[in-house]
């Protein structure tokens, strides 16, 4: 796997026992790569801080690079599956919209960290031509993750999705980074905020007469 491969950043199918190897030291190496971020860590410090040698972080990946974009996409599979059962077990809007929402600022209150290095990836993207591939694909699950919950939004409303997904994905994009902002400087509101915000929202982005 390069760190530049799409594809392979986030392993379909039956896991091979690399696979595996790599997910357990990404896993093991988010810790520290989320309190420090992307320009703080090294190799051998994200090991010295796990109880893994440096010598099998580099045997598993290229350098630093890789195993930050592996890190990153390893957590966000996990998190664009977060709202599946809300789509699944809701049956009207005013359900989904309250599990939604409860979904929504767990992930800022329990996760702010994780959610910080995602940014700090995609910020670096805008420079270093290496993380972009990585960064378009883990992107395009989290523009998935939240298409699935506004045509879902829209199909218990009985109206239609008056909006492109990416320009969904962008709106949903910019509340949650301005409520990790704020929460990251101290403001706990910012969950709350985040919450109401994204729950008024979905209505907005659907065309008809919306139950909820």
């Amino acid at each position: 796997m390069t760190a530049t491969t799409a594809s392979a950043l986030i392993e379909a199918g039956s896991p091979s026992k690399a696979t595996l190897r790599r997910r357990e030291l990404a896993a093991a190496a988010q810790e520290t790569l989320a309190d420090l971020g992307y320009a703080r860590t090294s190799l051998r410090e994200i090991a010295a801080n796990t109880s893994f040698s440096h010598g099998l972080f580099h045997y598993y990946f290229e350098d630093k690079q890789q195993l930050v974009v592996y890190s990153v996409a390893l957590y966000k599979e996990r998190c664009a599956t977060r709202y599946d059962e809300v789509i699944a077990s809701s049956t009207d809007a005013t359900s989904l919209l309250a599990g939604f929402g409860e979904e929504l600022a767990a992930s800022l209150r329990n996760d702010a960290a994780q959610h910080r290095l995602w940014y700090d990836l995609r910020n670096q993207s805008l420079f270093e031509e290496g993380f972009r591939d990585g960064v378009a694909a883990i992107d395009a699950l989290l523009e998935d993750m939240v298409w699935r919950v506004l045509c879902r939004y829209a199909e218990l409303s009985d109206c239609e999705v008056a909006v492109e997904r990416r320009v969904a994905y962008a709106l949903f994009d910019g509340l949650f980074l301005d409520a990790l902002n704020a929460f990251t400087y101290g403001d706990l509101d910012a969950v709350e905020r985040l919450r109401t915000a994204g729950v008024a929202l979905l209505p907005g982005l659907v065309r008809g007469t919306a139950t909820a």
